[in-house]
């Protein structure tokens, strides 16, 4: 897997040094991303006498935490009205209302450790760019006429937008490599080069040892389906990115995203994008196939049909063909339903699933995972995905068929809209 853009700006990853054999701990945390380090900051700032050993088989961030789009967002892949009906308004409003939160803490916390992630809150633009996108969002919160999306995205074609203020920019990569050195500083041991290939109440078995614990963590998203005995849990598939050369004032005296507002559409296939603070354009969308029986390969974050599919999107979106600087991907993790979740369970925890928004969900749950491991009973500890399950995708070849027909049916409702 080549890495991504943002883990290139900030030069060679010198890896820490691996388990160096057979070890004890309180709290075995598996996965150097944001859900490991932000548990285990959590953890040990509530809990320091705790001694927590993180195992990452890379190095921090190398997975969706280093390659995402930089979006801290609020959303929830579970909508509000869904949430509702499951486990009440107050519940739904709840969740909601704390993810949202979230992206303001992972703000306050970069800025008290000292972490330059080129933190913005700018808010998040869904925009309107079709008769049928606007039939579908003219009632939604935050609907925005053709004049005010417009002001703050200058798109062509633009009929309208969905604007929230809960969405931040930021650059992945700084933020999870600070976030790695600010727990180290608190005295937890980060072992990478270090693969897990099996967990079990008390007991981690890496490539280097066996890590015994009184509570172990999983906390590997996309990666989740490498772990024996997970295959099922969380569906890897892949997003793509992309990243232009600096564009030139001009560009952004008529594009605008002046705030650094990230941005979208409302089409089906989800596109994603922001503009960097050295004012690229970063921009990422689905549509990677997923590979038969949840593989993982390092030459499946490089599709040339995706990537060019991509910058036609932002031709066709800025009137300009901007020179393309890099060119990445990663897996992100799905569950069947959707659903992320927190949970602990017979000396197990867990966290993932955010289907692609785990940038402020994963602090979320790193503060909730350290609640439920201190035996903590907090408001986080009873939002409505703590203790959820969703169930396991199906064996193979349904896996494999299912999900790369809703991809193909997802592209063809897209451009059955372009017509209506």
């Amino acid at each position: 897997m080549t890495p991504s853009f943002w883990l290139s700006t900030l030069g060679p990853i010198t890896e820490r040094p691996a388990l160096p054999g057979d070890r004890s701990a309180d709290v075995a945390i598996v996965g150097g991303g944001y859900t490991g380090l932000w548990t285990a900051y959590y953890l040990s700032q509530a809990a320091p006498e705790l001694s927590i050993v993180v195992l990452e088989s890379r190095y921090c961030g190398f997975g969706a935490s280093g390659r995402n789009g930089g979006w801290a967002s609020g959303l929830f892949p579970v909508s509000e009205a869904k949430l509702a009906r499951r486990h009440g308004a107050a519940q739904a409003a709840a969740m909601h209302s704390a993810l949202a939160g979230a992206v303001d803490e992972v703000g306050r916390a970069a800025e008290a450790e000292g972490i330059d992630c080129h933190f913005a809150k700018g808010g998040t633009i869904s925009l309107v760019r079709s008769p049928a996108q606007f039939r579908r969002a003219r009632n939604a919160p935050g609907f925005l006429g053709a004049a005010e999306a417009r002001a703050i995205c200058g798109a062509t074609d633009v009929l309208g937008g969905v604007y929230s203020p809960d969405c931040a920019a930021l650059h992945p990569a700084r933020l999870v490599r600070g976030l790695a050195e600010a727990v180290e500083r608190r005295g937890v041991k980060i072992f990478e080069g270090t693969r897990v290939r099996g967990i079990a109440r008390g007991r981690v078995v890496t490539d280097h040892g066996v890590v015994t614990a009184g509570t172990v963590v999983r906390a590997l998203e996309g990666y989740t389906a490498q772990l024996d005995g997970y295959r099922r849990a969380l569906a890897p598939v892949y997003s793509l990115m992309i990243a232009t050369e600096p564009l030139p004032s001009s560009f952004w005296d008529r594009v605008g995203l002046a705030r650094r507002e990230t941005f979208t559409d409302e089409r089906h296939m989800i596109i994603y994008g922001q503009r960097t603070a050295d004012d690229r354009l970063a921009f990422g969308g689905r549509g990677a196939p997923y590979h038969f029986g949840s593989r993982i390969e390092p030459g499946y974050d490089q599709v040339p049909a995706v990537f060019d599919a991509l910058r036609d999107t932002l031709e066709q979106m800025f009137g300009v063909r901007p020179d393309i600087a890099a060119r990445w991907g990663g897996p992100l993790g799905i569950p069947r339903d959707w659903m992320p979740s927190v949970g602990l369970a017979d000396g197990i925890a867990w966290a993932g699933g955010y289907v692609g928004d785990g940038v402020a969900a994963a602090n979320l749950a790193g503060r909730t995972l350290s609640d439920l491991i201190r035996g903590a009973e907090t408001d986080l500890t009873t939002l409505p995905w703590v203790g959820h399950r969703s169930r396991r995708w199906e064996p193979e070849p349904l896996r494999w068929l299912g999900i790369n027909a809703g991809l193909r049916a997802t592209n063809l409702r897209d451009s059955l809209e372009k017509a209506r």
